[in-house]
C-alpha cells in the first residue's frame, strides 16, 4: 500500500473501526502466540519439575529486560515512522529503519555478550537458590544467541505494522511463535528423534524460530514495494533526523527503564519469597499476558491510527481517535478480566503445583481480573497514545512516582520487614497501575500531547 493513499476515516465511525479492527485482529492474535509460547515453557516445563518451571521464569527477566530495549526502539520507530508513513514520506520511513536497526543490533550483541560470560551473575539477581541459578543459567547461556537475530527482526516488523502490512507482519511474527512452540515440545521431551534437552531445549527452540524469523523478514524487505533496507542509510542520516529520533526515544527510555526496572523488581521480590511464590507468580503472569493480548492490540494499533492523523497535521481528528481508542480499551480491559474469571478454575486444576502454590495462584488470578482494567487502559494511553504525539515524559513521571516512590518500598517493606503473607504482598504489587489513572485521564485531557512531530521534506510522496 503506497501511503499517499492513506486517508482520514476518523469522521466515519463506520469505517474507522474497520480500520482499527483489521489491524488490531492480527496483531492480537501475533501478541497471544507470543505469550503462547511462555505458556508452552512453563507447561511443558512443570511437567519435567517445578523448579524448572521457576528457573526458567527467573532467566526469562533477562528477556523481558531485553524486549523492554526492543519495545523502547520500536516505540521510538512508531513515533515518528507512522507519522511520516501517514504524510506519505516513504523515504524517510526507510531512513528511520536504518537508524533503529542500527541501535537494535547494538542492544542484541550487548544482551548476548552478558548471558554467554556473566549468566551467574545475571541470575543472582532474581534469587539466591542454588538450584534455580544453575537450571537458570543453563537456560541463558543458549537463549542469549536469539537476542542477535530478535534485534533484527522485530524492528523491521514494526516499520512493517506502521507501513500497511499489519497482516503480513502477523504472519511471519506468528508463525515463528508457532515454530517455537514445535520445536519446545520436540527439543524438550526428545520427540520424533530429536534429543530430551530439557530447559537447554526450550531455549535452542527460541534460537532456531528467532532465527527463521529474521532470515523471512530480511528476505521481506527485498520484495517490491515492500520498505527497503538501503546502505545508504546505514552509513548516513540526515542530522535533523537523527536528532528527532533521539529526541523523542529518550524519554521512552527513561519510561520503559523506570516501568521495566520497577516491573522486575517485582519478580525481584516475589523471587525471594520461595519457589512456590515463584511458580504461582509465572503462571499467572502467564495468563495475564495471554488474555491481555487483544488490549494489547488496540493499544498498538491505536498509537499508528493517532500517529498518521497526527503526522497529516490533523490535530482534532487525532484527538477523537485517541478518545476511540480509549473506550475501546476500557471495554476490552473488562471482558479480559471477566474472562480470566471465568478459566480460573481450569487453570487452578490443571496447574501442576504443591497444594502451598496453588493456593496463591488462586489469589493472584483473582487479583489479576480487575488488574486487567487499569493495565488495558494505562499501557493504551501511555505507551500508544501519548507517545503517537511525541509526548514520553509523562509516562517516565508517572512510573517513577508510583512504582519506585510508592509501589516498590510498601512491597519490600510488607515482603522482608513486616513479613505479611505472599497474596498481600502480590496485591500491593498490584496497585500501581489503579493509581495511574487519575493522572492519566487528566493528563489525557489536556491534549498537549496530541503534536505533528514531522518535517518537511522534499519526497514527501514518494
Amino acid at each position: 500500500m503506497s501511503p499517499t493513499n492513506q486517508v482520514s476515516v476518523v469522521g466515519n465511525k463506520k469505517g474507522f473501526y474497520k480500520k482499527l479492527f483489521a489491524m488490531v485482529i492480527p496483531l492480537a492474535f501475533q501478541n497471544f502466540m507470543s505469550a503462547a509460547v511462555s505458556a508452552s515453557d512453563a507447561i511443558m516445563l512443570g511437567f519435567l519439575e517445578q523448579d524448572a518451571l521457576s528457573a526458567v521464569s527467573l532467566a526469562g527477566q533477562i528477556t523481558f529486560v531485553f524486549n523492554l530495549f526492543m519495545m523502547i526502539l520500536t516505540i521510538g520507530t512508531t513515533m515518528l515512522a507512522a507519522q511520516y508513513w501517514g504524510k506519505g514520506d516513504r523515504s524517510t520511513v526507510e531512513k528511520i529503519l536504518a537508524f533503529a536497526m542500527k541501535l537494535s543490533a547494538g542492544v542484541g550483541v550487548i544482551f548476548f555478550c552478558a548471558t554467554l560470560f556473566v549468566p551467574q551473575l545475571l541470575m543472582r539477581i532474581f534469587t539466591n537458590d542454588p538450584i534455580l541459578i544453575t537450571m537458570g543459567v543453563e537456560y541463558l547461556r543458549v537463549v542469549g544467541l536469539s537476542y542477535l537475530f530478535t534485534s533484527i527482526s522485530q524492528i523491521y516488523l514494526c516499520i512493517m505494522k506502521n507501513s500497511g502490512r499489519t497482516t503480513k507482519s502477523t504472519i511471519i511474527g506468528s508463525s515463528a511463535m508457532v515454530l517455537n512452540v514445535i520445536f519446545n515440545s520436540f527439543l524438550i521431551f526428545g520427540l520424533f528423534m530429536f534429543p530430551a534437552m530439557g530447559i537447554a531445549g526450550a531455549a535452542l527452540a527460541t534460537v532456531i524460530a528467532r532465527a527463521i524469523e529474521m532470515v523471512w523478514t530480511l528476505i521481506e524487505s527485498t520484495k517490491k514495494d515492500s520498505i527497503k533496507l538501503r546502505i545508504k542509510y546505514f552509513l548516513h542520516m540526515e542530522k535533523d533526523l537523527r536528532s528527532d529520533y533521539i529526541k523523542y526515544t529518550l524519554p521512552v527510555v527513561g519510561n520503559y527503564l523506570v516501568w521495566g526496572c520497577g516491573f522486575t523488581m517485582y519478580s525481584v521480590i516475589m523471587g525471594h519469597l520461595g519457589s512456590d511464590a515463584v511458580a504461582a507468580n509465572s503462571i499467572a503472569n502467564i495468563m495475564k499476558n495471554l488474555i491481555i493480548c487483544v488490549c494489547s492490540g488496540i493499544g498498538t494499533a491505536g498509537s499508528i491510527l493517532v500517529g498518521n492523523e497526527l503526522g497529516r497535521g490533523k490535530i482534532q481528528e487525532g484527538i477523537e481517535c485517541g478518545k476511540k481508542v480509549t473506550l475501546l480499551a476500557a471495554i476490552s480491559g473488562v471482558c479480559s478480566g471477566v474472562l480470566l474469571l471465568l478459566l480460573s478454575p481450569l487453570i487452578l486444576r490443571f496447574a501442576s503445583l504443591t497444594p502451598e502454590a496453588n493456593t496463591y495462584l488462586k489469589g493472584m488470578l483473582l487479583m489479576c481480573s480487575y488488574y486487567m482494567l487499569g493495565k488495558s487502559i494505562n499501557s493504551t494511553v501511555i505507551g500508544g497514545i501519548f507517545c503517537a504525539g511525541g509526548d514520553a515524559k509523562f509516562g517516565f513521571h508517572c512510573d517513577t512516582i508510583v512504582m519506585w516512590i510508592i509501589i516498590i518500598p510498601i512491597s519490600l517493606l510488607a515482603a522482608f520487614y513486616w513479613k505479611l503473607p505472599v497474596p498481600v504482598v502480590y496485591f500491593i504489587l498490584s496497585m500501581d497501575e489503579f493509581i495511574k489513572l487519575p493522572a492519566v485521564f487528566i493528563h489525557f485531557r489536556k491534549y498537549g500531547w496530541a503534536e505533528d512531530l514531522t518535517r518537511e521534506t522534499d519526497h514527501a510522496t514518494s
